[in-house]
């Protein structure tokens, strides 16, 4: 069976990050993409031009009319904009209440550009946290959530994922990406244990939307049966493949997209 995966996050007009990333990766992992539009935003690989926001109810309307109708296996969670977007989101999933929920709470693009009001970051920690199965913030994103400044090491990170953990999170994965070395290292805490993943660094860290294709990956591999560790482990094996045929697409000036279909490509 063919299982129904739904993106709840803005849009990247230039493919490789939002609903965009999030429907390829469904998509080359064997699974059906369907979005709810949170934002459209003016963006390509150099940064972002511009926000429209639309009308929470709206968006409340989107999620409805999916639930309606289709069975969602798994829905991943990304770019929410406003504060009110956060509340109709998590009241429309407490109400249908999706077996899995991947929250990435992405607070600002890879160029830098903020993608949330400061509302958005205590909003998700308060109302969506309790909902997710799994939370993946990069360390800047933890900062925010945690209300602590994270020091970009290991031992840092373990503070990290406890302090969001203790904020409510059943679990969390903490992106390693910006801690410096030859390996690029996640870190998983589920309140009970850690578990690291690591994997050598590409050198495509700045890639644009690792974080939309990682959570997704992660979205599909657990709406396929996996447990949460093993389907963070096939995201990342996923995600690595992705960075390391990147230089195969010509896109851009800026940070470029991952190869979502790298393995279909290479058939």
């Amino acid at each position: 069976m063919i299982q129904n995966l739904l993106s709840i996050a803005g849009s990247d007009p230039s493919g490789g990050a939002g609903i965009q990333a999030d429907l390829k990766t469904f998509g080359a992992l064997g699974c059906y993409g369907m979005a709810v539009v949170t934002a459209l935003t003016a963006q390509n690989t150099r940064g972002v031009l511009d926000v429209y926001v639309p009308p929470p109810e709206f968006v409340a309307t989107q999620i409805d009319a999916i639930f309606a109708d289709i069975d969602v296996a798994a829905v991943k969670i990304g770019m929410l904009a406003t504060g009110a977007i956060v509340e109709v989101v998590a009241k429309r999933l407490a109400y249908y209440n999706p077996r899995f929920i991947v929250l990435d709470p992405v607070l600002a693009a890879t160029s830098g550009d903020a993608l949330a009001a400061s509302d958005v970051a205590e909003a998700i920690v308060r109302q969506l946290f309790p909902l997710a199965t799994l939370v993946t913030p990069n360390f800047f994103e933890a900062s925010r959530l945690s209300g602590h400044v994270i020091a970009a090491d290991q031992a840092g990170m373990r503070r990290a994922a406890a302090l969001l953990h203790a904020r409510g999170a059943k679990a969390v994965l903490l992106k390693g990406g910006h801690v410096q070395g030859p390996t690029c290292d996640d870190l998983l805490f589920d309140g009970a244990s850690y578990r690291l993943y690591s994997a050598p660094r590409i050198g495509a860290e700045e890639a644009h939307g690792t974080g939309c294709a990682l959570s997704s990956a992660i979205a599909a591999y657990l709406a396929k049966g996996l447990p949460l560790a093993e389907a963070i482990d096939a995201a990342k094996t996923y995600l690595n493949g992705a960075l390391a045929a990147a230089d195969q697409l010509t896109v851009g000036h800026g940070p470029g997209p991952v190869h979502h279909f790298h393995e279909l490509w290479r058939r």
